[in-house]
């Protein structure tokens, strides 16, 4: 784990440690939940990172690169969009899936649009959605989010200079 990463989980343990001498049950509640959030950010990490490997190891850079590189066009960006939409787990493991995807010869948009799949379009959590607010408000919400992504993820390859990710 990187220092910065170590860094972010000791300040939010010591701010909820603090929150302990201002308020003992509002700090002790928070403690609770720090490290309840971070164990099982501990426990899903590793399978993540284990697989994120394969994917390193196995998919092949020209096939990235033809499928969601800079020749993709708007294929690139489907494409990008059902893997995101077909992931599973937390969102934060979607962004060093996508910086693989980097690596590998995506371009930052496609990459975007990956993370911005994992995080909108999951089709467990669509279903659930359906099943619980109804088919119309789940694609309403769909129409509104998927062309955001996209636009978002355009934008932002656009300002974002391309020797800033990581390749």
């Amino acid at each position: 784990m990187r220092r910065a990463s170590l860094g972010a989980a000791g300040a939010a343990l010591l701010i909820a440690a603090g929150l302990v001498v201002v308020d003992r049950k509002v700090g002790l509640e928070a403690l609770r939940t720090t490290a309840t959030q971070l164990g099982t950010m501990l426990s899903v990490l590793p399978p993540v990172f284990v697989l994120i490997g394969l994917l390193d190891a196995w998919v092949d850079r020209d096939r990235v690169t033809s499928l969601l590189g800079e020749s993709a066009g708007a294929s690139g960006a489907i494409i990008a969009l059902v893997l995101g939409s077909l992931a599973a787990g937390p969102v934060y493991a979607a962004f060093p899936a996508a910086a693989v995807l980097l690596g590998k010869g995506s371009t930052l948009a496609n990459a975007l649009v990956f993370v911005g799949g994992w995080s909108t379009t999951k089709i467990p959590l669509l279903l659930f959605e359906a099943s619980a607010m109804g088919w119309k408000i789940t694609l309403v919400r769909l129409a509104v989010d998927v062309p955001g992504v996209l636009a978002i993820a355009w934008l932002t390859a656009k300002i974002v200079p391309s020797e800033s990710t990581c390749r």
